[in-house]
């Protein structure tokens, strides 16, 4: 026997429409390219978004058509993404910070047919448009008054180009199971692949992101992604803050701490996330300048782990409670979330810092488990790690065109390629990325766990731990450190500093100072970078 309830499908703009009747006059407040802070209400974006469904209707494209887009997070951004789903189109976030021919080569393997574009990033377009054969149209995101001289003969500015559409339409009546959105990983070994997200996906992942054991956003909170968009649906705040028609702050492409400071403290933002280094920035800032945080009331930190001096140093010095989180594109992003179960809820100091530490626990809609290498899983008692393995509604079940078939099984379950363990009380924490662990004597040592621990020392802005060849005991770690302004640690002050807080064993054989630490496009640490830096690197101990 069925149920007798409406098919009413999970369908993106949805969320734009209930944003638009329920929220219409709630701002989205955008810094945006040309400079000049926007603002605009969910109520224009919508009819923003239907103007330009009904344009990419009008001039030919089709359902499942990928239309690209290469942008920071604003207003324009976001009515584009929706204007797209609407017509059946998939949108397809492209990542600047890649070589322009690595994002060649991505907009060939999806045959994007479209592309929005920021300012900032034309001369990208221009050097790679004639090495993408499927791409008809490139549509700048600015007016006539600000379009600038361009190579591309197929290019228009955005203003101009809606300004013959009356938004007229109606959104298409799509299953939900349609893609509605494309992301490529940062392809640090081999290629990129595509991920493609469905209506559906997206919709429950809006709803599992706003839980309030989640992120807990509501209509009464300000929310600033300075997470980008191009990164895994900036971690789900562009579905999401629609559904609960919370005021957006787009942060445009001022990422510096006095910039997201500015916007903190003007708008009275209330909710933010982004990976540390952004916080890094923001924290220097405000130690410099000696400015709080008066309105901030939660942070939600990934893309890397959060080191414990940032949670500290938030929460203590700011009043701001953090969330530490991970998640992966093939996720959409969500994973965990360290909030705060009745088991922790009443720790306090170092103790409630060590459940911090962790990645957190599966909202509702994931599944996760760590098994060895013959795939027996194994015990959550907080120690015993070894392959992440996850499933679920939002989490992929292949990657386009058939790539890394080896990471998904036949019962569903996705192999992150990360190392974990599992507490009793449901806490994940990420030990290590299985090709970044230090294999030493047989045994592993955590990079994040040393990398952690030494971001903690006062001289040190960052830190990255890699395995060095050893005669004996085949790697033994080394400590790659970037020093505050004005400050040069030395080794042993470094691992005086660490002495005593990690296994004995696994202190690092030599510490370096340098400038700066490589980055992927993503803004985690280039851990294959460093170790081809330091390959003929010799340890004291060897």
């Amino acid at each position: 026997m069925n149920g007798l309830m409406q098919d009413w499908p999970l369908l993106c703009h949805k969320l734009l429409d209930h944003a638009a009747i329920q929220h219409g006059h709630r701002e989205v407040v955008s810094r945006s390219v040309e400079g000049p802070i926007m603002r605009t209400t969910y109520a224009e974006i919508r009819q923003k978004a239907l103007k330009i469904a009904q344009k990419l209707q009008r001039e030919g494209y089709k359902p499942g058509d990928r239309v690209a887009t290469l942008a920071w997070n604003t207003a324009r951004h976001l009515e584009s993404w929706y204007g797209i789903m609407g017509m059946g189109g998939v949108y397809h976030t492209l990542n600047p910070r890649l070589f322009p021919d690595q994002i060649a080569w991505i907009m060939n393997h999806a045959e994007d047919k479209a592309l929005f574009v920021d300012l900032t990033f034309l001369p990208i377009v221009e050097k790679i448009a004639d090495k993408v054969p499927s791409l008809k149209q490139v549509i700048v995101l600015t007016d006539a008054a600000h379009m600038p001289k361009t190579s591309l003969t197929n290019a228009v500015a955005y203003e101009e180009w809606l300004a013959d559409a009356d938004g007229d339409f109606r959104w298409l009546a799509l299953d939900e199971n349609a893609a509605a959105g494309m992301c490529y990983t940062s392809g640090t070994t081999g290629d990129p692949k595509g991920v493609l997200y469905s209506h559906r996906s997206n919709v429950l992942h809006a709803m599992i992101a706003a839980l309030p054991d989640a992120m807990g956003v509501s209509s009464r909170d300000v929310i600033l992604p300075v997470v980008p968009m191009f990164h895994a649906n900036a971690w789900g705040l562009a579905q999401s803050s629609p559904m609960v028609g919370a005021k957006l702050v787009m942060p445009g492409a001022k990422l510096d701490g006095a910039s997201i400071y500015e916007l903190l403290n003007t708008e009275k933002v209330t909710f933010t996330a982004a990976v540390p280094t952004v916080w890094l920035m923001l924290l220097q800032f405000l130690e410099e300048t000696g400015n709080k945080l008066p309105y901030l009331k939660k942070v939600v930190i990934g893309g890397s782990a959060c080191p414990r001096a940032m949670t500290k140093k938030f929460q203590d010095a700011y009043g701001v409670e953090v969330i530490h989180a991970w998640g992966m594109t093939e996720m959409s992003p969500l994973g965990t979330l360290g909030t705060m179960k009745p088991e922790t809820a009443d720790l306090t100091g170092e103790a409630r810092l060590d459940v911090q530490q962790k990645q957190g626990y599966t909202p509702f809609g994931v599944e996760m488990k760590v098994t060895d290498d013959e795939n027996r899983e194994l015990p959550w008692d907080g120690k015993t790690f070894g392959r992440l393995k996850v499933r679920g509604p939002a989490v992929a079940s292949s990657y386009y065109g058939g790539a890394g078939k080896e990471q998904f099984d036949a019962d569903g379950w996705f192999d992150t390629g990360d190392v974990a363990h599992i507490d009793e009380n449901g806490y994940m924490e990420i030990t290590d990325r299985a090709k970044d662990v230090i294999k030493s004597g047989g045994e592993w040592i955590s990079t994040i766990a040393l990398e952690n621990l030494a971001v903690g020392h006062p001289d040190v802005a960052e830190a990255a731990a890699i395995g060095i060849a050893h005669p004996k005991w085949d790697e033994r770690p080394l400590l790659v450190v970037v020093p505050k302004a004005g400050k040069s640690p030395t080794k042993d002050e470094l691992l005086g500093f660490m002495q005593g807080k990690i296994a004995k064993w696994w202190l690092p054989d030599d510490v370096v100072l340098v400038k700066e630490i490589p980055h992927t496009a993503t803004g985690k640490i280039q851990k294959t970078t460093l170790r081809d830096t330091f390959k003929d690197y010799k340890l004291p101990t060897a």
